[in-house]
């Protein structure tokens, strides 16, 4: 067991971008890093071995509130955790489960204790606290845990804000007391990060990462961010946290987002990424690609023999063509959705390897400049 370590490898002379490496009890994770979200423990419609092998994964994620009400923590204790039970056995990370509760689940009350919630899957009522949380996510046993926290909706008023904000910092105590307290379950580290939050005003955004920053935890990360605001305001705030949080920790921006706001905010010094928005989208018919994004339902496809992504690494193409996507989807075929999820994750995993590499060569910043229009175009 070995708390998670993060050493820097090269950093980009004209940004703040930076190439990391991340290391766990179940493995390494170079940064920086896009995580595929399993929310259930698993990623929709992709299997773990295509994680692996095509996807080329490092870490997924799990989320605290979907885990807890199915299949339940007893059913993942005696699984031996979610790694054994999903397969899985490089590193995990869980979202706390916060950000669900206050989207998701009905009726809910916060309190200084936590929040009583209904469940969206059949109406019963429970209560989260910092400890429970932590609690729960021992019983998961992911790698790297996130601390409770009240993720405010956008736009929210700025006394509710800094309410909000506060209740997170007094929360996020609770949860490093209640794990110094209880030891994790599988003979392995669980590393918490705190979770900066405060809004889309500078003030409190600089008072969290600050509070954050003092609390010194192993790595931190960025709430409350990609949940409406316009994306020039997510830069504004993502770089203000980074420019405050420590430089020797891994620094994680949640639920985000768009293969160009991924280079962006790896230009203001984020490592790590997650986001439904590659499988989700994929399920919905829009493919991310190196050339740019594709509605593959157009019929401008249905003739396109080429294939789906041909700037990928050669090992790395799926091998079909546009037209035959596009069929599946027309037909409603379940491949179409394996299909379209795989070749957007193995595209994210792509752009952020290649960032890393222009990081450490040294071209970050002009690559950066010429991806971004690239990716935004429409085909």
């Amino acid at each position: 067991m070995a708390e998670l370590t993060f050493s820097l490898q090269g950093t980009d002379k004209n940004t703040k971008a930076r190439a990391g490496m991340v290391v766990t009890d179940h493995g390494t994770i170079p940064t920086p890093i896009f995580m595929p979200v399993g929310t259930v423990g698993s990623v929709k419609a992709v299997n773990q071995q295509q994680l692996e092998e095509l996807v080329r994964a490092r870490i997924i994620l799990g989320n605290t509130y979907h885990l807890y009400l199915r299949p339940g923590t007893a059913i993942l204790e005696a699984a031996g955790g979610l790694h054994q039970f999903m397969n899985w056995q490089r590193p995990l990370l869980t979202d706390s489960g916060g950000y669900q509760v206050f989207s998701l689940a009905a009726n809910r009350k916060i309190s200084e204790e936590g929040v009583v919630f209904q469940s969206h899957i059949d109406g019963s009522r429970h209560l989260f606290t910092p400890e429970s949380v932590m609690g729960i996510q021992r019983s998961i046993g992911a790698d790297i845990i996130m601390a409770f926290d009240e993720c405010p909706p956008w736009p929210s008023e700025y006394a509710y804000t800094k309410t909000s904000m506060e209740l997170t910092h007094r929360w996020v105590k609770r949860c490093m007391e209640y794990l110094a307290e209880n030891p994790a379950l599988y003979g392995y580290t669980q590393n918490l990060f705190p979770i900066v939050q405060g809004g889309t005003f500078a003030d409190l955004r600089k008072a969290s990462s600050e509070y954050v920053a003092s609390l010194g935890a192993v790595g931190n990360a960025i709430g409350g961010l990609s949940v409406g605001e316009p994306e020039e305001m997510m830069y504004e705030y993502t770089g203000l946290c980074c420019n405050i949080l420590p430089a020797d920790k891994p620094r994680y921006l949640m639920g985000v987002g768009t293969p160009w706001n991924l280079l962006e905010c790896i230009s203001l010094g984020v490592d790590m990424f997650d986001c439904v928005m590659p499988t989700r989208n994929g399920r919905n018919g829009m493919l991310f690609t190196t050339q740019g994004v594709i509605n593959i339902r157009n019929k401008k496809w249905a003739d396109d023999f080429n294939a789906i992504d041909s700037g990928l690494p050669t090992e790395q193409q799926l091998p079909y063509t546009k037209a035959y996507l596009r069929h599946l989807f027309v037909a409603d075929e379940l491949l179409a959705l394996e299909l379209a999820s795989l070749q957007n994750l193995i595209f994210y995993l792509w752009l952020v390897s290649q960032a890393r590499e222009k990081i450490v060569s040294g071209e970050f910043a002009g690559w950066k400049q010429e991806m971004v229009p690239v990716l935004k175009q429409r085909l």
